[in-house]
Protein backbone atom coordinates (compact mmCIF):
# COMPACT_ATOMS: atom_id res chain seq x y z
CA UNK A 1 0.00 0.00 0.00
CA UNK A 2 1.52 3.14 -1.65
CA UNK A 3 0.07 5.83 1.20
CA UNK A 4 1.30 3.88 4.46
CA UNK A 5 2.75 6.18 6.66
CA UNK A 6 4.99 5.94 9.92
CA UNK A 7 4.35 6.64 13.27
CA UNK A 8 5.88 6.38 16.70
CA UNK A 9 5.18 7.30 19.97
CA UNK A 10 5.58 10.83 21.16
CA UNK A 11 4.16 10.54 24.87
CA UNK A 12 1.96 9.01 26.75
CA UNK A 13 -0.40 11.12 29.50
CA UNK A 14 -3.65 11.00 31.65
CA UNK A 15 -6.82 11.47 29.20
CA UNK A 16 -8.75 14.63 30.68
CA UNK A 17 -11.50 13.46 28.21
CA UNK A 18 -12.16 10.14 29.43
CA UNK A 19 -11.63 9.13 33.26
CA UNK A 20 -9.42 6.03 33.45
CA UNK A 21 -7.72 6.60 30.43
CA UNK A 22 -4.94 7.09 28.59
CA UNK A 23 -3.98 9.54 26.05
CA UNK A 24 -1.13 8.15 23.98
CA UNK A 25 0.05 10.88 21.20
CA UNK A 26 1.60 8.82 18.27
CA UNK A 27 3.90 11.54 15.64
CA UNK A 28 4.70 11.13 11.88
CA UNK A 29 8.24 10.24 11.32
CA UNK A 30 9.34 12.56 8.62
CA UNK A 31 6.19 15.05 9.18
CA UNK A 32 4.54 17.03 11.47
CA UNK A 33 1.27 15.28 12.31
CA UNK A 34 0.04 13.90 15.32
CA UNK A 35 -2.37 11.55 15.80
CA UNK A 36 -4.02 10.77 19.64
CA UNK A 37 -5.58 7.36 20.30
CA UNK A 38 -7.40 7.09 24.03
CA UNK A 39 -6.16 3.89 25.37
CA UNK A 40 -6.57 2.11 28.74
CA UNK A 41 -4.54 1.89 31.84
CA UNK A 42 -3.15 -1.79 31.57
CA UNK A 43 -1.53 -0.48 27.82
CA UNK A 44 -0.75 2.53 28.69
CA UNK A 45 1.26 1.16 31.57
CA UNK A 46 3.21 -1.44 29.43
CA UNK A 47 3.92 1.16 26.79
CA UNK A 48 5.08 3.06 29.45
CA UNK A 49 7.16 0.87 31.15
CA UNK A 50 8.89 0.01 28.03
CA UNK A 51 9.54 3.78 26.91
CA UNK A 52 11.17 4.14 30.06
CA UNK A 53 13.32 0.85 30.04
CA UNK A 54 11.81 -0.63 33.02
CA UNK A 55 11.27 -3.71 33.05
CA UNK A 56 8.99 -5.55 36.07
CA UNK A 57 9.46 -8.82 38.74
CA UNK A 58 7.37 -10.65 36.40
CA UNK A 59 6.53 -10.69 33.13
CA UNK A 60 3.65 -8.95 31.20
CA UNK A 61 1.20 -10.15 29.16
CA UNK A 62 2.70 -8.19 26.54
CA UNK A 63 6.22 -9.43 27.39
CA UNK A 64 5.00 -13.19 27.81
CA UNK A 65 3.15 -12.87 24.12
CA UNK A 66 7.33 -11.73 22.89
CA UNK A 67 8.47 -14.65 24.55
CA UNK A 68 5.65 -17.24 22.96
CA UNK A 69 6.19 -15.71 19.76
CA UNK A 70 10.09 -16.23 20.03
CA UNK A 71 9.71 -19.52 20.94
CA UNK A 72 7.67 -20.26 17.97
CA UNK A 73 10.49 -18.54 15.73
CA UNK A 74 7.93 -15.87 14.99
CA UNK A 75 8.63 -12.01 14.50
CA UNK A 76 6.35 -9.65 14.68
CA UNK A 77 7.20 -6.80 11.06
CA UNK A 78 5.19 -4.66 11.83
CA UNK A 79 1.80 -2.98 12.95
CA UNK A 80 -0.56 -1.59 11.12
CA UNK A 81 -3.41 0.66 11.55
CA UNK A 82 -5.85 0.58 9.05
CA UNK A 83 -9.48 1.95 10.26
CA UNK A 84 -10.70 4.39 12.52
CA UNK A 85 -14.08 4.83 13.43
CA UNK A 86 -15.99 6.59 16.32
CA UNK A 87 -12.87 7.46 17.85
CA UNK A 88 -11.70 3.46 17.88
CA UNK A 89 -8.12 2.41 16.02
CA UNK A 90 -8.08 -0.73 14.19
CA UNK A 91 -5.04 -2.46 13.75
CA UNK A 92 -3.26 -5.69 12.24
CA UNK A 93 -0.18 -7.01 13.89
CA UNK A 94 2.01 -8.45 10.55
CA UNK A 95 4.34 -11.12 11.41
CA UNK A 96 6.47 -13.23 9.38
CA UNK A 97 7.24 -17.31 10.10
CA UNK A 98 9.48 -19.36 8.27
CA UNK A 99 8.67 -16.93 4.82
CA UNK A 100 5.38 -17.00 4.64
CA UNK A 101 3.29 -13.76 6.05
CA UNK A 102 0.16 -13.65 8.17
CA UNK A 103 -1.82 -10.95 10.06
CA UNK A 104 -4.32 -10.83 13.03
CA UNK A 105 -6.31 -8.23 14.46
CA UNK A 106 -5.59 -6.28 17.22
CA UNK A 107 -6.82 -3.82 19.67
CA UNK A 108 -4.12 -0.62 19.00
CA UNK A 109 -2.94 -0.18 22.13
CA UNK A 110 -1.87 -3.84 22.36
CA UNK A 111 -0.28 -3.72 19.02
CA UNK A 112 1.64 -0.30 19.99
CA UNK A 113 3.01 -1.88 23.49
CA UNK A 114 3.80 -5.07 21.21
CA UNK A 115 5.37 -3.39 18.31
CA UNK A 116 7.55 -1.24 21.11
CA UNK A 117 8.50 -4.88 22.40
CA UNK A 118 9.79 -6.18 18.88
CA UNK A 119 11.23 -3.01 18.26
CA UNK A 120 8.82 -2.85 14.86
CA UNK A 121 7.78 0.00 12.80
CA UNK A 122 4.05 1.61 12.89
CA UNK A 123 1.98 2.38 10.47
CA UNK A 124 -1.03 4.39 9.57
CA UNK A 125 -2.78 5.03 6.27
CA UNK A 126 -2.54 9.15 4.91
CA UNK A 127 -6.32 9.00 4.96
CA UNK A 128 -6.59 8.00 8.89
CA UNK A 129 -3.67 10.53 9.67
CA UNK A 130 -5.49 13.35 7.71
CA UNK A 131 -9.23 12.74 8.80
CA UNK A 132 -8.07 11.88 12.70
CA UNK A 133 -4.77 13.63 13.09
CA UNK A 134 -3.37 17.33 13.57
CA UNK A 135 -0.69 19.23 12.73
CA UNK A 136 0.44 21.33 16.25
CA UNK A 137 0.80 25.16 16.20
CA UNK A 138 4.14 25.36 17.16
CA UNK A 139 4.81 28.94 16.20
CA UNK A 140 2.59 29.74 19.49
CA UNK A 141 5.30 28.16 21.21
CA UNK A 142 8.34 29.67 22.36
CA UNK A 143 11.67 28.00 23.57
CA UNK A 144 14.26 30.59 24.78
CA UNK A 145 17.51 28.84 24.34
CA UNK A 146 19.50 30.71 27.39
CA UNK A 147 22.76 29.23 28.20
CA UNK A 148 21.32 29.17 31.80
CA UNK A 149 18.69 26.40 30.57
CA UNK A 150 20.27 23.53 31.20
CA UNK A 151 18.98 19.87 30.00
CA UNK A 152 17.27 19.32 33.48
CA UNK A 153 15.44 22.12 33.44
CA UNK A 154 14.33 21.45 29.52
CA UNK A 155 14.08 17.70 31.09
CA UNK A 156 11.66 19.10 34.05
CA UNK A 157 9.34 21.43 31.42
CA UNK A 158 9.38 18.32 29.48
CA UNK A 159 7.94 16.29 31.99
CA UNK A 160 5.25 19.27 32.99
CA UNK A 161 4.22 19.62 29.78
CA UNK A 162 3.20 16.11 29.41
CA UNK A 163 1.69 16.06 32.21
CA UNK A 164 -0.64 19.07 31.88
CA UNK A 165 -0.97 17.60 28.00
CA UNK A 166 0.75 20.70 26.24
CA UNK A 167 1.57 18.30 23.37
CA UNK A 168 2.95 21.62 21.17
CA UNK A 169 5.22 22.67 24.16
CA UNK A 170 6.11 19.23 24.75
CA UNK A 171 7.33 18.86 21.14
CA UNK A 172 9.15 21.74 20.72
CA UNK A 173 10.95 21.01 23.90
CA UNK A 174 11.78 17.80 23.28
CA UNK A 175 13.23 19.05 20.12
CA UNK A 176 15.57 21.59 21.67
CA UNK A 177 16.84 19.03 24.21
CA UNK A 178 17.75 16.79 21.21
CA UNK A 179 19.52 19.68 20.07
CA UNK A 180 21.24 20.54 23.21
CA UNK A 181 22.24 16.48 23.71
CA UNK A 182 23.55 16.58 19.96
CA UNK A 183 25.52 19.60 20.90
CA UNK A 184 27.22 18.57 24.08
CA UNK A 185 28.19 15.07 22.28
CA UNK A 186 29.79 16.71 19.40
CA UNK A 187 32.33 18.27 21.99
Amino acid sequence: MDNKVELRVLNISNSQLQANAFALVMEEVDGPRQLPIIIGSIEAQAIALKLKGLSTPRPFTHDLFVTFAEYLQTKLEQVFIYKAKDGIFYSYLCFEKDGEQFKLDSRTSDAIALALRFDCPIYTTEQILSSEGYIPEVEDVEIESESSDTLDDLKESLSQAVKDENYELASALRDEIKRMEQENQSF
